[in-house]
């Protein structure tokens, strides 16, 4: 049996975050495994980001205390043969091995869209926590290949295991009568959100009857046809997606498409940016678009708007390319990453 002791601090920082969301299905999936005993571990002093400050240095030294002085001590008194932090990070003082989960190096592909101190931090300690890492689990083979180009890591100590389904939503009818497109996400930059407010207004102004646009999470701005649904719950989040023409992903930059999933997952067909996490997450179940061009969202929105067979097509591909992904999968991936620590 391989007892491992799970880092799952950020799903209590973050609880609506996708790494979140990752960590409570990785979770239950490594429990239906033989051979696998996942302990989980947070730190409960680690208060919400701060956004700079005195909150975010104290924020730092919680971080510090934690992966340096308590994982360790977590470890041993757990007899946990291995340490699995969810996103790069580095217990420096202890000889347990150790294994990260890298999501995506968009800070590294698009760095004028983070601020200069996280990129120089982000970029100094978390190729570090790769390089130190037994193993490394990338979600995408996206991403492991930004791993091995950017951050030099062997291709022998890196594993892919994609992710499944974000939250549990439910499968929907497609709907007779579409009532909107759907955000769903926060306004950080790479999400490239003012691409799609643009986008939606040429296509509110080109359409004798045009959807509306909700912006659902934390993403905010206001205008014609702009609904804004804070924070939806599961039962909400579901009803938003059973009524959506489709959901519209702008992304410059993903290194895997969780949201789209759980998109074609439910049901609800996907515009997407020709990024490439989201190209190898839809495969040919979405539409896409160029995320520099508001032109062709709007036009993509028109289309799957006033097409209806258009819109049945994208849903059937998408069920289909959502089937091709599992928890299970990932958890037996993430197995394999274990085994591989362990052996070297």
């Amino acid at each position: 049996m391989t007892r491992v002791l799970l880092d799952t601090t950020y799903a209590r920082r973050a609880p609506r975050s996708g790494t979140a969301v990752y960590l409570e299905r990785l979770q239950d999936a490594l429990a239906g495994l033989d051979g696998v005993d996942a302990v989980p571990a947070a730190n409960r002093r680690r208060r919400a980001p701060a956004g700079g400050g005195l909150g975010s240095v104290r924020n730092l030294l919680s971080d510090a205390w934690w992966t340096t002085l308590q994982l360790p001590r977590l470890a041993r008194r757990a007899n946990a043969g291995l340490i699995h932090h969810p996103l790069p990070a580095r217990a420096p003082l202890t000889r347990t091995p150790q294994v990260i989960t890298v999501h995506d190096l968009s800070f590294e592909r698009l760095p004028e869209q983070f601020d200069p101190r996280y990129r120089a931090y982000a970029r100094r300690a978390h190729r570090d926590a790769a390089r130190h890492a037994a193993a490394v689990i990338c979600v995408s083979e996206t991403t492991a290949a930004d791993v091995r180009e950017l951050w030099q890591v062997p291709a022998g100590k890196i594993v892919v295991a994609p992710l499944g389904p974000g939250q549990r939503l439910g499968r929907h009818d497609p709907p007779d009568h579409p009532r909107h497109f759907l955000y769903l996400g926060d306004a950080e930059p790479r999400k490239n959100l003012g691409t799609l407010l643009t986008a939606y207004q040429q296509y509110r102004a080109a359409s004798d009857q045009p959807l509306e646009l909700v912006l659902a999470g934390s993403a905010r701005a206001h205008g014609p046809g702009i609904r804004i649904e804070s924070a939806p719950d599961a039962g909400r989040l579901s009803r938003l997606f059973a009524e959506a023409a489709a959901l519209v992903h702008p992304s410059l930059y993903e290194g895997f498409g969780l949201t789209v999933l759980e998109s074609m997952d439910s049901g609800t067909p996907v515009i997407a940016a020709r990024s490439p996490g989201l190209v190898e997450t839809c495969g040919n179940a979405a539409q896409f678009a160029d995320p520099r061009s508001p032109d062709a969202f709007a036009d993509a929105m028109s289309d799957v708007a006033r097409d209806p067979a258009l819109r049945i097509r994208l849903r059937e591909r998408g069920i289909a390319r959502a089937g091709e992904f599992s928890w299970s999968r990932c958890a037996h991936r993430h197995a394999d990453a274990y085994s591989l620590a362990l052996d070297g």
